[in-house]
Formats: structure tokens, sequence, C-alpha cells
């Protein structure tokens, strides 16, 4: 009894288990929605190749993969990146550091333009004393002196002996006598004109004894220019003796560009450092800017009054001029060392985050001492390379990126055109024959000879056959595949596109007779 029961309890749960299959299965196939199934993670898809190029000629580019036509070697892809990876070089922080790259920021900093230019120390001729007679004399005794000595002021130079005012000393002690103040005025008046000094003058009245002999000496302190004076020698009247000129303060003669002259003016600060390294620079003005401008070296001269009342700076001695103007305007400043010149324009390698870098074209200002203004090209706070920069401009060149230039506020006093004009490089054309083995509205397939940049003749590309994108769909009309043309192109995004197409037309042979 007890093992029926058993049997057929066992049998009802084996059908029970059977009707929840059933029921699960028909639930599964009827209801799929409700099914919660394991999602298969997403395979990954490899990156979409944007054209193939040649590494050693990384400006050309290809649509296909295969062998190089310059090298002997495979071409190789170029992948699309995204974000701020586009046309940039990322660097591994490692080599950051084993490189050397060193960053700093662009700042924006208050203009106080410097020019740091030669300069020349000469004698003041504003500081000059010319000593001449007034009456013809002989020379009794010269004072051992010569050009280039320094004297001081009321020093000795020679004695002279003069006849010619013993008639009219006779004339005055002798209308002393009569007490006429009249006259004696007149006589004085014609001695003095006959170049006696009025403390001989004196001195004759109170000794009633003529004088034929005075002394001539320095009347400033200074240094002798000329000096024409020898014992025993025969003056005449108006003749130059010597010529003194005072060293208290010297003239410095800066020479500066005719295009920066114009930032500079009359009282702006001269910090002069001559060339011998135990002076100590001197700190004077620019006194004036000489109207003329020198026709050899197309500069103006700016003159400087620097101090010398110890007597160290000598004129004839050259050394370095620091002039700065006093603009108060502001403008951004990096260092000088950051800027690359390639010749056709100016770069610097701007420093993004995640260690990636990129080339800017950048429009340079004036340089202040070690800095350089940026007119164009750059923003405030951004980085940019200072050391490495011409490591990483060449690895750039190599993968083909092009320099871009930023976004930058423009100048009151600029157009979006000239803003343009300044940014955008010179385009480039090159020309080409060759015949058409393919044809469409959008490409060209030309089996061409060399391409030649049409003004200098350079060869930019060499002779293969390849497909070439077109300006626009009006150039194809007309040709043939099979024509020989003569086509035109310029070179976008580093590749060329054919912007005219002309049948290439040869003179016909004669038939012989």
């Amino acid at each position: 009894m007890f093992s029926s029961s058993m049997q057929l309890r066992q049998l009802l749960i084996l059908c029970l288990g059977i009707g929840l299959g059933a029921i699960a299965t028909f639930v599964a196939v009827k209801s799929p929605m409700h099914l919660t199934l394991p999602v298969k993670e997403t395979e990954s898809i490899p990156p979409k190749a944007l054209y193939w190029y040649d590494p050693m000629v990384p400006a050309q580019h290809f649509d296909k993969p295969g062998k190089s036509p310059f090298m002997d070697m495979e071409l190789v892809p170029k992948y699309a990146e995204s974000g701020a990876a586009m046309n940039t070089l990322q660097v591994d922080p490692a080599q950051v550091q084993n490189l050397g790259i060193r960053k700093t920021k662009v700042m924006r900093m208050p203009l106080r333009p410097q020019h740091e230019l030669p300069g020349t120390l000469r004698f003041n001729e504003r500081n000059q004393a010319v000593i001449q007679l007034r009456i013809g004399g002989f020379v009794e005794k010269a004072w051992p002196l010569a050009p280039g000595d320094r004297v001081t002021a009321g020093q000795p130079i020679a004695t002279f002996y003069v006849p010619e005012w013993l008639d009219t000393q006779n004339e005055l002690l002798a209308s002393k006598a009569l007490n006429s103040p009249r006259l004696l005025e007149t006589l004085r008046t014609r001695l003095r004109l006959l170049g006696m000094p009025d403390a001989l003058i004196a001195r004759v009245e109170e000794t009633r004894k003529p004088e034929t002999r005075v002394t001539i000496t320095a009347p400033i302190n200074g240094v002798i220019e000329s000096l024409g004076i020898k014992t025993g020698m025969a003056l005449a009247s108006g003749q130059t003796l010597a010529r003194i000129t005072g060293i208290d303060s010297l003239w410095l003669d800066v020479a500066i560009p005719e295009a920066e002259a114009s930032a500079l003016h009359a009282g702006d600060a001269a910090m002069f450092y001559a060339a011998n390294a135990n002076s100590k620079p001197v700190t004077g003005k620019i006194d004036s800017l000489l109207p003329a401008v020198n026709d050899a070296t197309r500069t103006v001269t700016a003159r400087v009054v620097l101090p010398n009342a110890n007597g160290i700076l000598k004129p004839g001695v050259s050394g370095r001029v620091v002039l700065s103007g006093n603009q108060t305007d502001t403008g951004l400043l990096v260092p000088t060392e950051a800027v690359i010149r390639t010749g056709k324009r100016t770069l610097v390698m701007v420093a993004d985050t995640d260690n990636h870098f990129r080339p800017v074209v950048v429009t340079l200002g004036q340089e202040i001492g070690d800095q350089t203004v940026i007119t164009n090209g750059l923003e405030e706070g951004q980085e940019v390379v200072v050391s490495g920069h011409f490591l990483l401009d060449s690895e750039a060149s190599l993968m083909g990126i092009e320099p871009v230039a930023l976004p930058q506020t423009m100048q009151p006093q600029q157009s979006a055109s000239t803003m343009s004009d300044a940014l955008t490089p010179p385009i480039e054309t090159y020309q080409a024959i060759g015949h058409i083995v393919s044809l469409s509205g959008k490409e060209v397939g030309l089996n061409h000879g060399d391409f030649t940049e049409a003004v200098s003749k350079k060869i930019f590309m060499p002779a293969m056959t390849m497909v070439f994108p077109l300006a626009n769909e009006a150039i194809a009309k007309g040709f043939n595949i099979g024509d020989v043309v003569r086509v035109s192109a310029r070179k976008t995004n580093g590749m060329l596109m054919i912007e005219a197409m002309e049948i290439e037309t040869k003179p016909r042979k004669e038939k012989q007779p």
C-alpha cells in the first residue's frame, strides 16, 4: 500500500515538472521581451584610415595603401583621431622629462619697450671754450701742454708780448691828469677791444706803469682739444690759440634703426654699459633725436647726455646702450627662445593637456629684453615650449602635422581681412603635363610628369600615375580619357587639388616631300 502511494507521488511530481518546463518554454518563445539575456561585449571597431603617406614625404597623401612612389617601402596609414588629439603630437610623459622639455605660460604684461643698441661717447660740444687773440703779438713763454691734456680753470697756458697796447695805455695815463671821466672810459673801452683784461687795466691805472705782457689762462675745466702755441711764435689778430672742451658731461650717440625711432622720444631713460667690464652702468636721458637719417646705415642718432663729474667716462669709448620707452600699453609676452623662425613663417609649440603639442603660427612684435611680444596667434594663459621645441617641430613635420593659428581678438584698428591675411600662408601653384587615364565629376586620374612650382620651378612631385580631386565639376567638362592636358594645382591639406586643366597642343611635324 505504502509502496504504491510513493510511486504515485513521484509520478505526479514528474508530470508537474514536465508541465512547468513546457510553460516556461512557451513564455520564452512567445514573449522574448521579458527574458533577460547576458549582453555580449561590443567588439572593438578598427580605427578608420584617413589616408596613407610616405614617412619620408609626409605632405603627400594617398587614398589607398600600396608601394610608395618615392621610396622602396609600403605606405603608412594615418588614422582618424578625436578631440584634442587631432593635428597634435603626443609625447610620453617619461619622454617629456628625458628630452628636457620646458614650458612656460603666455603672460600679459605692461609694454615698456627696450632697445639694446651700440653707442659711442664723445665731447659735449655745448661745453667748449675757444681762446683767440684780438690783436697781434708774440709768444714769450708757452707752458708745457699738448692736445689731450687736462686743465683746470685759471691754469696758465702762455705769456704774450703785445706792443700795440703801449700807445693806448700812455694816452690813458696822460688823461688821468685832465680828470675827464668820459675820456677815461673811452680809452678803457679801446684797451678792452684790443684784448687787454680789466684786471690788467686797473693795475696800469693804479701803478701808472704801462703793461705790454699778459698771461692767458684756461677759462674752464676740461681737456685741450687743439693747441697752436709755441715759444717765439708771432700771432696775428683773431688767430685761435687753443680749444678746450669740458668733461663734466658727455654726449652719447646711439644709432637707432629707422623703423624703431618713432617709439622713442626726448626724455626717455638710457642706461650705458661701457665695454670695460669693470665700469659701472651710467644712467642718463635722451636729450634729442637728430632730424637727419644716415643714408648708409638708415639709422637715426639719439643724443644722450651723461653726467661725468668724476671724469671716469672718456670720449671715444663704445658700449651697449639700453633705451627704455615710456609706453604703458600691455601685450602678450613669451620668452624669445620659444620662437621658431622658419624663414617663411614664425611658429611656437603650444603645450595642451595630456602632453599634446602642436605648432602654431604667430605674428611677432618687438623684443623687450629676453621677451618677445606676440601680436597674433596666442592667448593669455596658454603654455608654450621653451626647450626641446625644435625637436618637437621636426617630429610634427615628419608626421605631416600642419601648423595652425589660434583665434585671436582683433585690435580695434585691425580688420578681419587684415587678420586673415596675416595668418594665412601664401598659396603655391604647381603645374604638370599628363594623360587622362580616368575621369569623373569630382576626380581625374593622370599619368603625369613632374609637378613643379609655378614660380621657382622646383619639383614638388615626381612623375607617376595618381588620382587628384577637382576643385569643381566644371573643370572636367569637355575632356576625355586619353587627352594630353596641362594642369594647374594648389596644395590643400598636404595634397594637390586640380584648379585648372587645358588641352596641351604641340606643333605638328611637317610632312617630308
